[in-house]
């Protein structure tokens, strides 16, 4: 498997959506009773080739979405699209988690389970097959999903690494 190259990119004066794709409560049990937590798994994006993910955790729901959503704005990254798919199949592994992207035709739409969904949908992917495959854990999938687009490298580059014309890339 290649290693990422991601692109690293400034939230600064980027127009950004939020999807909170999982909340979870968690409860400490202490001598004085019980203390209720939160943390909020938060995907951000332009829709047009940058998305990031980020995990809030807070005494309040709305408290740790902030917290997501902030934490998020930290890790986007830049995604290659052509014409509303991606550019070739990526497997990706994080933790237990598999996934499979592979681009589609123009008006597939985004075949995804839901946590897969929220990146891709966010990245502005409009046209993709993908399925998660091992563990169905929300943080592990947003994970994966991220470091698979991460990685994937656009034909351009791809013929100049392999100083073959963009034709042969695409044609073999």
């Amino acid at each position: 498997m290649s290693k990422a190259n991601e692109v690293r990119v400034r939230a600064g004066e980027l127009e950004l959506k939020e999807k909170v794709v999982a909340i979870n409560r968690v409860v400490k049990t202490t001598k004085g009773g019980r203390a209720f937590s939160f943390s909020a798994l938060v995907v951000v994006g332009n829709g047009a080739g940058v998305v990031g993910q980020g995990l809030g955790k807070a005494k309040e729901v709305q408290e740790a979405i902030t917290k997501g959503i902030e934490d998020a704005k930290k890790n986007l990254i830049k995604v290659p699209i052509m014409h509303g798919t991606i550019p070739h199949d990526q497997w990706c592994k994080e933790g237990a988690a598999k996934v499979l992207i592979k681009p589609a035709a123009h008006g597939t739409g985004v075949i995804a389970g839901g946590s897969m969904r929220a990146v891709l949908e966010s990245a502005g992917v409009t046209d993709v097959l993908a399925k998660s495959l091992g563990s169905a854990n929300p943080h592990n999938v947003v994970k994966a999903t991220v470091k698979a687009l991460a990685t994937l490298r656009e034909p351009i580059t791809v013929a100049k690494t392999r100083t073959v014309s963009l034709k042969k890339v695409f044609n073999g």
